[in-house]
């Protein structure tokens, strides 16, 4: 164990352990959207969860830090509160965000990242990307909507663990990047049938199983966003 300081609050923490985790745990919210505690390597993809450490002259990305002896962190500082808004509306130039229409019960990680965060959730003041990808993919048992997906892969690795095959990959480049099956896998006759993992970690409602369709007129409506403390 180690003590470390976030934000003035002294607390003890595993060494080795990331500062996003440590955070987490003792009640400190850093927005992020890819975290999860079975990766092993971070993804670090959604760029959110930038903050500021003693002795570091710029920010980092929280989930790819470890915790040390005598490190102190703030998490709402203005380089970091300006980076996490950045991060944000970068996301939102390439994502179809529909707050009243939102598939995820309760609304999605979008919109509770924007209220805590106090952003809108539209792109400006930076332009709405243009991206060659389809509204509505057939995965097989589920459903994917790719301009709800921000590619933070986390169906990718859960359904990895979960059933130890490469079922869900990334296929595409750039901005048309979209989740796939690998090598165009049957889902219907896979190990994963009605596990429904994958749709389950979604922080955007982007993938949805087709078992949930007849329970709600709305894709996904079925499935809750994480609670994220006010800000």
């Amino acid at each position: 164990m180690v003590k470390i300081v976030v934000d003035t609050k002294e607390i003890r923490a595993d060494d080795g352990r990331s500062i996003l985790q440590t955070c987490l745990e003792h009640g400190i919210f850093i927005p992020n959207l890819c975290f999860m505690k079975s990766r092993e390597h971070p993804h670090a993809s959604c760029r959110l969860c930038f903050v500021e450490i003693d002795g570091i002259e710029r920010p980092v990305t929280s989930c790819t830090e470890s915790v040390r002896e005598g490190l102190v962190v703030w998490t709402a500082t203005p380089k970091a509160r300006r980076l996490q808004r950045t991060g944000f509306k970068l996301l939102m130039s390439a994502h179809h965000c529909q707050p009243k229409a939102c598939p995820v019960r309760g609304g999605c990680q979008l919109i509770r990242i924007a209220r805590y965060l106090n952003v809108s959730l539209n792109s400006q003041p930076l332009e709405r990307l243009e991206r060659a990808i389809d509204e509505e993919v057939d995965l097989g048992l589920f459903t994917y909507y790719p301009f709800r997906c921000v590619l933070c892969g986390r169906c990718v690795h859960v359904c990895r663990q979960r059933t130890g095959h490469n079922l869900l990959t990334f296929a595409r480049r750039g901005l048309d990047t979209v989740v796939a099956l690998f090598g165009g896998a049957d889902l219907a006759a896979a190990p994963c049938r009605r596990c429904g993992a994958c749709a389950t970690v979604c922080p955007t409602g982007a993938l949805v199983p087709k078992w949930e369709h007849g329970k709600a007129a709305s894709a996904g409506s079925s499935l809750r966003a994480p609670q994220i403390p006010p800000g």
